[in-house]
């Protein structure tokens, strides 16, 4: 079982702090910090709250930033650390978004594994997941089952030329993702292990449809009346 880790709630940015708005949390990857994907807003749908978040460790010297969980459990079938970053986001949203109307998640890399590790902990709390060149972390949780039931909308982008992420992991994601969610996915021809033009207007688009959804009218009981 890995150490329980904190967010700096001090170090997140925000956009503004809105608890009538939807909530959109940003989630960095190995090595950056919560500066990173904020730079991302202009691309973002507007009427939201966004809020970026620090990773709760420091990445090893040399390397600067900080990071979500050791880089050198990226291929433990054992998800204790990836798991224990997730319920840190859990907390955080405890202490700062308990009001919010509907909360989604959008990580990069590392940051795009504890996003859907966070759904997986709480399905009915994540609304929607972006993973940038992310995976599904190995490894079972109690909360799939919820998941796959409530086949939460998730977008996960990745360049044909990522190298980074192992290929067993891709693998596993492939195959992950249709049975726990309602998948939109995309490979970018030529894209490396980072983020295109092209891929954040897709992101644009799958937001605004959870955005949509929200201002939708709830669907009749047909037992009622």
């Amino acid at each position: 079982m890995a150490e329980p880790v904190e967010i700096d709630r001090a170090a997140v940015r925000w956009t503004r702090q809105d608890e009538a708005l939807p909530l959109l949390v940003l989630l960095h990857g190995y090595g950056s910090d919560e500066r990173d994907l904020f730079s991302l807003v202009p691309f973002l749908p507007e009427g939201v709250t966004v809020a970026s978040l620090p990773a709760p460790l420091g990445a090893p010297w040399p390397m600067p930033g900080r990071s979500w969980y050791p880089i050198d459990e990226l291929e433990r079938r054992d998800p204790a650390s990836v798991t224990a970053a997730a319920e840190a986001v859990l907390r955080w949203l405890d202490a700062e978004a308990a009001d919010a109307p509907s909360i989604a998640l959008l990580g990069f890399s590392q940051g795009a594994s504890v996003a859907l590790q966070t759904a997986r902990e709480d399905p009915a709390r994540i609304a929607a997941v972006v993973n940038l060149s992310g995976y599904a972390a190995p490894g079972d949780l109690p909360g799939d089952a919820a998941l796959r039931e409530r086949r939460t909308p998730v977008f996960w982008g990745r360049g044909s030329r990522d190298d980074v992420i192992p290929p067993a992991l891709i693998v596993h994601t492939a195959q992950w993702l249709p049975e726990h969610s309602e998948l939109t996915g995309r490979v970018y021809p030529g894209l490396t292990h980072s983020v295109s033009e092209e891929e954040l207007a897709d992101v644009r688009r799958f937001l605004d449809g959870w955005l949509d959804g929200l201002q939708a009218p709830a669907p009749e009981d047909p037992l009622d009346g």
